[in-house]
This record gives structure tokens, C-alpha cells and sequence, in this order.
């Protein structure tokens, strides 16, 4: 009985260190279900005319780790999203987000999944990229 628990012991100090390490992703099995934070790269257009925007212009944002969940928000709007991939979400900009020429800011939100109280990190918000508006 003896031999058995020693042999155990580096099995639960290991399974210990799994399950407290937060943000472990790679590490917890637990966190299969977490939801990646969202990256994004490039705008299918970095500048657009106000009458573009007027018209209701089309925008593709491109990156990695867009999830059906994932939402585009403009100048921190939430604007309706279409996800084409797994690396494009297309939205369409209207004077609803945009009021006149100027910059706009363009980031990825994918809300977090259930297993954040387990010590995974999940979903999160995107860094920025910049529209112009001439």
C-alpha cells in the first residue's frame, strides 16, 4: 500500500498544479472550451469618403480567431456582424456608426465562454485599427 501512494504522489502534485494555474490554457483540460481572444490584422480598406459611408459601405475585417460570437464595434458601437470565417468578418458602416469625416475606431469583441471560473481565459477584445473617413 505504501508503494502505491508513493507512485501516486508526482500523478496528484501534477494534476494539483494543472487545475490551480490560471490562464493555463494549454495546460488545464478543462479549458477545452475557451474561447480564444480575437486578433486583428488589416481592413479591407484603411480609408473611405463619407459618401461611401453615406451609401453604407461594406467593411471586411481580417484576422485570426473570429468565432460565430464575434462582433465588430465601431467607435465603440456594436455594429451587426457577419462572420465569413475563421479569419473574416464583414460589417456594413452606415451614418447610424459614423456622423462625418474623421477616424473611426474598428475593434473584434468575442465574449467569454463558461469556463473562466475554472482558471481558463476566454474570449476577450481585440487591439484597434484605424478607419479613415475623408
Amino acid at each position: 500500500m505504501k508503494r502505491i501512494y508513493a507512485s501516486l504522489r508526482p500523478l496528484s502534485a501534477l494534476l494539483l498544479a494543472v487545475l490551480v494555474l490560471p490562464g493555463c490554457n494549454a495546460l488545464n483540460p478543462l479549458c477545452g472550451s475557451a474561447r480564444p481572444s480575437p486578433s486583428i490584422t488589416s481592413l479591407s480598406a484603411d480609408t473611405i469618403t463619407f459618401a461611401q459611408v453615406q451609401a453604407g459601405f461594406v467593411l471586411t475585417v481580417n484576422g485570426s480567431h473570429l468565432l460565430a460570437s464575434s462582433v465588430v464595434l465601431i467607435n465603440g458601437t456594436t455594429v451587426p456582424t457577419l462572420v465569413l470565417s475563421s479569419q473574416q468578418v464583414e460589417v456594413t458602416i452606415t451614418t447610424t456608426q459614423i456622423t462625418a469625416p474623421g477616424t473611426a475606431s474598428v475593434v473584434v469583441n468575442t465574449p467569454g465562454g463558461n469556463s473562466s471560473a475554472l482558471g481558463c481565459t476566454s474570449g476577450g477584445t481585440s487591439h484597434t485599427l484605424t478607419l479613415t473617413i475623408t
